[in-house]
């Protein structure tokens, strides 16, 4: 597997709770226990599970989690070994509260910035807003707890100036778009 080289060095840093024995990667869970993952690298629908890190604010395992034709993360959450799958790398908002995915790929389509927020034994959605994936590249940063930029390149021409926007959160909750 390509990605076992740099998964060993991360291993390492985190025994004993994170270990591999072939195919199988082992967990620390709460309570002395453990959770296997088994990569399955064989045909269309193979994937193969890469320790990534341990996510302290999130109390959860980040897992790279690539296939022959997608790409995800898999959150194992330490508390209870539950599962959770998103499809951008967790980026933390500076209050440690909740954090934001972004899924942006023409192949297999997706175009979503998503916001999550640790509830009990998993994740919570705090909100789903679309981003023009079809045709521009986007990115998306933190400015402060309850304020995200959002800036997009055209995919053919990166030269020309894409969409830029906000993401607010209102007293109410709810995250608003403004810009173009």
């Amino acid at each position: 597997m390509t990605g076992w080289p740099q998964e060993a060095q991360r291993l390492r840093a985190d025994v004993p709770n994170v270990s591999r024995h072939q195919d199988r990667l082992r967990l620390a869970i709460d309570g002395g226990t453990a959770i296997e993952l088994q990569d399955c690298p064989y045909g269309d629908a193979g994937y193969q599970y890469l320790y990534e890190r341990y996510d302290d604010p999130g109390r959860f395992y980040v897992v790279r989690t690539p296939g022959l034709d997608d790409f995800a993360w898999t959150l194992v959450m330490k508390r209870t070994g539950r599962l959770f799958t998103v499809h951008g790398a967790p980026v933390w908002a500076s209050d440690k509260t909740r954090f934001l995915t972004v899924a942006c790929s023409l192949q297999p389509a997706r175009g979503t910035l998503s916001v999550f927020t640790p509830s009990g034994d998993g994740l919570a959605t705090e909100a789903e807003i679309e981003l023009p994936c079809d045709a521009e590249s986007c990115s998306a940063r933190w400015d402060l707890q309850s304020w995200i930029s959002i800036a997009c390149t055209p995919r053919d021409e990166p030269s020309k100036k894409g969409r830029e926007f906000v993401l607010m959160r209102g007293v109410d909750g709810a995250w608003n778009k403004y810009g173009r």
